[in-house]
């Protein structure tokens, strides 16, 4: 495989870097595109491809679910427009799906080398000039374009999109409320208080608090407060 020199790694908290790129639903600034709304950016090793396939019919079917909270998803590979869209076609014929979202046509992998997106560890992952493809990157970007979470998996493993949605919901919660989530959270499930709120505020903002241990309190939240749908 041809050796090509890596990007800085993103880092959490940083800003997402800008560029502007053709995509299935036109050319598009993608700080424009991200304007006031959290951001899934995603990445796929190939059109036409099995896992591929299954992966962006599943982001499709669960999209209104994201649009709820105000949530644009884009997805991108180094693939041509032509070939993602003779591909779409085939994504929402096996997936009973209407997908609506852009892909971005990375050809020249400019925006992959930008996030990292390029593979460095399956050495099969490769086009016929031995240049690599992506691996399947997730960053989830906040409306002040701030990468608030990164995911890498290898060309081998499929995603799970409610593992995606789940996070967008606790960061939108602990964004919106003083607390943080456990382990296997989901909207509906106690949350935990913020180690930064006393207790004598805790029982301001979170009447039904209970204290297990000093370091961990847990209180009920609505569930409409921890999805972030309008």
């Amino acid at each position: 495989m041809a050796e090509e020199p890596r990007a800085a790694p993103l880092r959490l908290g940083t800003i997402a870097p800008n560029f502007d790129a053709d995509t299935t639903n036109g050319r598009i600034n993608f700080h424009e595109f991200i304007g006031d709304n959290w951001v899934i950016l995603f990445s796929h090793p190939e059109d036409f491809t099995p896992v591929c396939t299954t992966e962006l019919g599943a982001f499709a079917k669960l999209e209104p679910e994201f649009a709820k909270r105000g949530v644009k998803l884009i997805g991108i590979s180094a693939n041509t427009i032509e070939s993602h869209s003779g591909w779409i076609k085939d994504i929402n014929e096996l997936s009973d799906t209407n997908l609506t979202f852009p892909i971005i046509a990375d050809k020249e992998r400019k925006v992959s080398f930008l996030y990292d997106m390029l593979d460095y560890q399956d050495t099969t992952n490769v086009d016929e000039k031995g240049i690599a493809f992506t691996i399947r990157s997730v960053f989830i970007i906040d409306p002040k374009k701030t990468v608030r979470l990164i995911m890498s998996y290898p060309a081998s493993t499929g995603r799970n999109t409610a593992e995606v949605l789940r996070v967008v919901d606790s960061l939108m919660t602990g964004d919106k409320q003083r607390i943080t989530t456990p382990i296997n959270w989901v909207p509906g499930d106690d949350v935990i208080v913020h180690p930064s709120v006393s207790n004598e505020l805790a029982k301001e903002l979170f009447p039904e608090f209970r204290i297990v241990k000093p370091y961990l309190r847990f209180t009920p939240l609505p569930i409409e407060q921890t999805t972030g749908a309008a």
